[in-house]
């Protein structure tokens, strides 16, 4: 008998297959206030601390927005001062909104096309 993978499953394993081919040590799926939906990391990182920091990141974002008359936001990246960068992309699943937050820890390294693969993957996912 074939056993069917669950969608939290899937979507772990959109996040792992992200993070090797972009060499990302850690990825975060959370929802809109930060709580983790799914996650894949290395050893030694931490998917709860990240979904607490996505939280934090996205109201502070919002509240910009708010202040400044902006729509929503595409992309928010916080840098550190090592040049790594925490890249949290809000989106938008069958009227779910969600953030994928991705650390990217070399400054030269791309990631949009990579974190735009896995959310049109989740994106399939969670219609399903």
């Amino acid at each position: 008998m074939i056993k069917a993978k669950s969608g939290s499953t899937e979507l772990s394993e959109i996040l792992a297959e992200m993070n090797k081919q972009g060499n990302f040590p850690i990825s975060v799926l959370t929802d809109q206030q930060g709580f983790p939906i799914a996650s894949a990391a290395d050893p030694g990182q931490n998917p709860d601390t990240q979904s607490a920091v996505v939280a934090m990141v996205q109201k502070t974002a919002s509240q910009v927005s708010t202040k400044l008359g902006m729509s929503q936001t595409d992309e928010i990246s916080v840098y550190d001062t090592q040049g790594r960068r925490l890249v949290c992309r809000p989106f938008s699943a069958n009227q779910h909104e969600m953030i994928l937050a991705v650390l990217v820890t070399d400054r030269n390294q791309s990631y949009r096309r990579l974190t735009t693969q896995a959310v049109n993957a989740i994106c399939k996912v969670w219609k399903l």
